[in-house]
């Protein structure tokens, strides 16, 4: 069974709680690293130890959100080992997982309502990397 890391602020504990529940009728195993409040937080406290779980191999992969997603995704992209893409649109994030094989979606919880998320969510799952070409792009990625 898969294992997911999932992280929110204050912005996005609503959303990951709903998200957390489909992942969980769909099978996954979820580590949640926070928060589970609407009290004002800091994105940083939680996405540094759900990239840590993706890096160490904990969790397969990660899904996060914060208010508009940048800031969530900046943090959790200073860890060499993670791709966290911000992604909006299904399409987005189908292509996210397609061509650089991004090992988090991010979402900006306050600019997509739940159908929204459920769709994104759903075509990140359901990609699949296509390496070739795309791993040489990846391998340069890391800066070293």
């Amino acid at each position: 069974m898969e294992v997911i890391a999932m992280a929110s602020d204050h912005a996005g504990v609503g959303l990951k709680s709903q998200l957390k529940e489909y992942l969980a009728e769909r099978g996954y195993d979820i580590l949640d690293f926070g928060t589970n409040s609407e009290d004002s937080c800091d994105y940083p406290d939680f996405a540094h130890p759900a990239a840590e779980a993706v890096e160490n191999g904990t969790a397969n992969f990660g899904v996060a959100m914060c208010g508009t997603g940048n800031g969530i995704q900046m943090t959790l992209n200073k860890h060499q080992g993670i791709r966290a893409a911000l992604c909006w649109k299904p399409e987005i994030a189908e292509l996210a997982k397609q061509h650089n094989n991004a090992n988090f979606l991010v979402m900006p919880a306050r600019f997509v309502n739940y159908d929204e998320a459920l769709a994104i969510l759903d075509a990140y799952l359901d990609a699949q990397y296509e390496g070739g070409r795309h791993q040489r792009r990846i391998d340069k990625i890391p800066v070293k």
